[in-house]
């Protein structure tokens, strides 16, 4: 295509976007997988994007054996596409999509125990560590505990309300009382640099869905701030005006991996992990599964049913033969049996 023309498409998928109040992440990967779309198929014109059912077929199919991409990133391929044929050039698919799907892949969250968690939590500093705090102590993932704004953490009812999480929904989930003399000394610190930028002509913070011009003053407003606010003012790339937005999740990801370092845990520990975490070891004390699912925001329980799978110890609870023999061999020695060969070195040899 030409630079015009593929400018006026990508202008047309950024619009659509803003007006169903995507998120600025959808939104970048979206506008990643048209381009790709586009130049798998060397495309040079909106003429060539017609006949959309086979060309998304091919390049889904691509993604599949060639990319050999997980099932989640050709659904959010296949979503992108959906999108900028049904949403952004108004063309209804006349048959069915019918791609070569990728291979479905059963994962087990990796999880901490109780141990391990405290240990990287006391390795983690500063910010970090109630950012950390907060992704076990309340099952935020990264960006909804970055999101977070002073109203809304409630003391009084020890809850914490996720605005706008994943799918664009709200939800309540617990607020660990335990933080609050951290979280206290570090809001007060907030409010300081907060006051600092009012006095500067600056204090703004972003809102969404046109608040800022429902409520003029409400984007200067205490209550309205990030919890986390960055260390420096940025320049917002939809509005142009300078703000302070919240902290790159990247701050808190090289905070976690150094802590697991000195930890000397070798299990695959990402901010996620905490999140698992959280709702494993609520199980573990017996809250009910629908409770879990609800703290954590998953539309489906069998997706929460995950976590029943990390507790089977052991394979479904399955002894190994091989602890067995430590006993039988124990019960032998104090009859005086010969010791099991597995303690001789020398016979492994």
């Amino acid at each position: 295509m030409s630079t015009a023309q593929n400018k006026k498409i990508m202008d047309d998928v950024h619009d659509v976007m803003r007006v169903n109040h995507y998120s600025i992440h959808t939104e970048r990967s979206y506008c990643d997988w048209i381009k790709r779309y586009i130049l798998f198929h060397k495309m040079k014109s909106r003429d060539d994007l017609k006949g959309g059912e086979a060309k998304i077929e091919q390049f889904l199919t691509h993604l599949a054996i060639d990319g050999q991409v997980s099932p989640s990133t050709q659904n959010q391929a296949m979503n992108a596409l959906v999108f900028l044929y049904k949403k952004v050039l108004k063309h209804p698919f006349d048959q069915k999509i019918d791609a070569i799907r990728a291979k479905e892949r059963r994962h087990i969250p990796v999880v901490m125990t109780h141990q391990e968690v405290a240990s990287v939590i006391s390795l983690v500093k500063g910010i970090q560590q109630l950012v950390v705090k907060l992704l076990y102590g309340s099952g935020l993932r990264m960006i909804e505990a970055l999101r977070l704004r002073v109203h809304d953490i409630d003391y009084n009812l020890k809850k914490i309300t996720v605005r706008s999480g994943k799918g664009d929904k709200d939800r309540i989930t617990t607020f660990p009382l335990s933080v609050i003399p951290l979280l206290d000394t570090h809001l007060a610190t907030v409010k300081i640099l907060h006051d600092y930028d009012l006095s500067q002509g600056y204090g703004e913070v972003y809102l969404p869905y046109a608040l800022s011009r429902k409520f003029p003053k409400a984007a200067r407003a205490w209550q309205w701030q990030y919890i986390f606010p960055s260390g420096n003012l940025s320049i917002d790339p939809e509005s142009g005006v300078i703000r302070r937005h919240h902290l790159d999740p990247s701050t808190i990801n090289r905070g976690i991996r150094s802590a697991v370092e000195k930890a000397g845990i070798h299990k695959r520990i990402t901010a996620h992990t905490f999140r698992h975490s959280f709702a494993t070891h609520l199980l573990m004390r017996g809250t009910d599964i629908r409770t879990i699912q609800a703290l954590l925001g998953h539309s489906d329980v069998s997706t929460t049913m995950i976590y029943t799978h990390v507790l089977e110890q052991g394979g479904y609870g399955v002894t190994s033969p091989l602890d067995d023999l430590e006993s039988i061999r124990e019960s032998s020695c104090r009859y005086g049996a010969v010791p099991n060969p597995l303690d001789n070195l020398e016979f492994i040899k």
